[in-house]
């Protein structure tokens, strides 16, 4: 998300739920281009080494070894001495480092392994032609359009059908890989003809490793964004992605989750087709899995759910999610804390009852103790949170985020050096400022002084000197507006005293006793 489209979360004016929340946009395009060793695009099958099979030392020249296969299957027409020549290929495919996938490519054996596929005759050679084209597109995106452009996808789609299972959960592992390139092959893969046979596969008693292929490929299937799949494309995918989710298995659980979460990061009608299916529960449940490739593809959904309208939002809170993120917001991993963030902060924008029941949830000391002790990415969204909240909350909601101390670590965030992070921070502080003028200037007056006690004004009149014109004229604003009698305050009893944990303030002559935060 863009620094400009967020700023206008706190534009003076008119602002609706929908312009609170914050979809991820670059952001989300960044996350899923970074390197998960739980979740790979494209995955290659490496071989076991045969205890029967000499081991090979040193260096083998690959080219020459490509060469010499291309001339056995060029020459022989014997049955044995073909397969042996693919399993060599599809061997030397498998090596866990370097792969010589250039030297197969440049050898020609590119269409000599696809013409293999056709073979429905000889299952064991399809297989092994298969195995070598699905880790040959395992590669760079070259080395995929290599495999496309050899007419490999309509036999692989073939294949799907096949009534041999090692040849079909190949071929599915082969479509995953070019599928998983990007939008255009995955897009190319669709229109092939993939959706039937595949959605087909998903029985009860699949075996949970195929299972597994299955699940990783219509992950992949519902990648990318640029543009995403069509709608008709999900219909098809969600029941039995769905159905998957009712499995045990945490990679097939893991890959189904993510599926979801594509799903879900776009377009409000989207999000509600994912809702239709009755499936949020479930997702819910899952955020309460041990298994961190389990939470973190479940809680993205969840946080791309409340992304949507003030109703899809809703289903969430009514399906028990927000008991789920105390724990979350506390978790081992940085990532899933800043997650869980980055989700409050989206419910926070929505009504002053979506509002309340994140406040009912017991949840602001985590989100505060969040903006206070997480890494600066999880404090950046708890920031975020608790900003939300002060624009569209009601000033006793917004002054519960005084009363548990949310100053201290929200002025502690003026002294980063993002700048969209600093204008947040000073948005929370300003809106929090107003709610309590809202409430009586006495109110006002004492909140004023708890920031001066936490430095916070300090900070803030720095800021006015800052180079961002934003900052320097939301600074500004703060002190001239509620620090402009500033001497006059300083000379009063209204300073706070605690008392049982809670700050307690002096009323003035006259007054009508305490006001506890």
């Amino acid at each position: 998300m863009d620094d400009y489209y967020r700023s206008q979360l706190f534009k003076n004016g008119g602002r609706t739920a929908a312009e609170q929340r914050r979809t991820r946009a670059d952001l989300t395009s960044k996350l899923r281009k970074e390197k998960r060793n739980d979740q790979l695009m494209k995955r290659r099958q490496v071989m076991d080494q045969d205890e029967n099979e000499p081991k090979q030392e040193g260096d083998v020249n690959y080219t020459n070894v490509a060469l010499e296969i291309k001339q056995v299957l060029d020459a022989s027409s014997d049955m044995t001495e073909i397969l042996a020549a693919v399993q060599s290929c599809r061997k030397a495919l498998s090596r866990e480092q370097s792969p010589p996938i250039d030297d197969v490519i440049n050898a020609g054996l590119l269409p000599l392994l696809v013409k293999f596929l056709a073979y429905d005759h000889q299952p064991s050679l399809q297989f092994e032609a298969c195995w070598a084209l699905t880790n040959v597109a395992s590669g760079t995106n070259k080395h995929t359009q290599a495999v496309v452009e050899c007419g490999a996808v309509p036999y692989f789609i073939k294949l799907i059908s096949s009534q041999h299972m090692n040849v079909c959960e190949q071929a599915v592992w082969a479509l995953g890989n070019v599928a998983g390139d990007g939008a255009t092959y995955r897009d190319f893969v669709i229109k092939s003809g993939i959706i039937r046979p595949l959605v087909a596969l998903v029985t009860p008693d699949r075996k949970m490793e195929f299972l597994r292929n299955i699940s990783w490929t219509m992950s992949n299937l519902c990648r990318n964004k640029e543009p995403p799949p069509t709608m008709e494309t999900v219909t098809a995918l969600l029941p039995s992605i769905c159905s998957i989710l009712q499995c045990n298995d945490k990679s097939c659980l893991s890959d189904a989750c993510w599926a979801i979460s594509y799903v879900t990061d776009g377009s409000n009608d989207r999000i509600q087709k994912v809702i239709n299916t009755g499936i949020i529960s479930k997702l819910v449940e899952l955020l309460g899995s041990s298994e961190v490739v389990v939470v973190t593809p479940a809680l993205r959904a969840i946080g791309n759910i409340v992304t949507g309208n003030d109703e899809q939002t809703q289903v969430v809170i009514n399906s028990g999610a927000l008991k789920c993120f105390d724990k979350l917001l506390w978790h081992k991993k940085n990532n899933i804390q800043k997650e869980a963030a980055w989700t409050i902060s989206n419910i926070t924008a929505g009504t002053k009852t979506q509002i309340q029941a994140v406040i009912d949830a017991g949840l602001l000391p985590y989100i505060i103790d969040a903006l206070g002790r997480g890494d600066f990415r999880t404090q950046k969204e708890a920031a975020w949170a608790v900003t939300n909240l002060t624009t569209g909350g009601t000033p006793e909601q917004i002054m519960q985020l005084v009363e548990m101390k949310v100053l201290p670590p929200l002025s502690n965030m003026l002294t980063v050096k993002d700048p969209s992070t600093l204008t947040v921070a000073l948005d929370g502080i300003f809106n929090i400022l107003t709610a309590a003028n809202k409430i009586s200037e006495d109110v006002c007056n004492k909140v004023a002084i708890l920031l001066e006690e936490c430095t916070g004004v300090d900070m803030i009149e720095k800021l006015q000197e800052h180079e961002n014109e934003k900052i320097y004229a939301k600074s500004a604003e703060i002190i001239e507006q509620f620090y402009k009698g500033d001497d006059e305050i300083e000379g009063t009893d209204l300073a706070p005293t605690i008392s049982n944990g809670q700050f307690m303030f002096n009323a003035p002559s006259g007054g009508q006793g305490h006001i506890a935060f």
